[in-house]
C-alpha cells in the first residue's frame, strides 16, 4: 500500500537572484578596491598637504619628482634639466595628450618647481598637475 501525503507536492528549484546580487557585490568591492591602489612611481618626497587632490592617476602618466636640493628625478632616476627636456621632448612626439605629474618636496623651492614647469608647459603638454597629501579626516 503506497502512503500519499495529504500536502501538495511541490517542484523543488534554486533561487539564483540572491546569488546574482553576491556576485555583483563582490564585482563592485574588488573594483572599488582595486580603483584605490596606487603604485609608487617616483622617488619619496614630503608632499605639502591640500584639500583636492588629483583623481586621474594613469598608467602612462609621466611622474617627475623634485626634491628638497633641487634635482629633478624621472619616475625614481635622477636627471638634469636637458635631459629631462629631451624625454619630455620624445615623450611628445608621442603623445601629445599624456598627463604629467609634479611632486615636489615641502621644502623644495618654488622656483625650482616652476624651472620644471616651464620646461614642460614650452615643450607643448597641457595636462600638468602637482602631487599632494590629501588632508587626513
Amino acid at each position: 500500500m503506497k502512503l500519499r501525503s495529504p500536502l501538495p507536492a511541490k517542484k523543488s528549484r534554486l533561487e539564483i537572484i540572491p546569488l546574482i546580487d553576491v556576485m555583483f557585490f563582490l564585482l563592485a568591492s574588488f573594483m572599488m578596491v582595486s580603483l584605490t591602489m596606487t603604485k609608487q612611481q617616483t622617488i619619496g618626497v614630503n608632499l605639502p598637504v591640500a584639500a583636492t587632490t588629483a583623481k586621474d592617476f594613469q598608467p602612462d602618466m609621466i611622474n617627475i619628482g623634485i626634491n628638497a636640493a633641487g634635482d629633478a628625478f624621472w619616475d625614481k632616476e635622477p636627471v638634469t634639466l636637458p635631459d629631462l627636456e629631451t624625454r619630455l621632448y620624445q615623450r611628445y612626439q608621442l603623445d601629445t595628450q599624456t598627463p604629467i605629474y609634479i611632486s615636489g618636496d615641502e621644502e623644495t623651492r618654488h622656483a625650482d618647481m616652476i624651472r620644471v614647469l616651464d620646461l614642460i608647459r614650452r615643450i607643448g603638454f597641457a595636462k600638468v598637475a602637482f602631487n599632494v597629501k590629501p588632508i587626513a579626516p
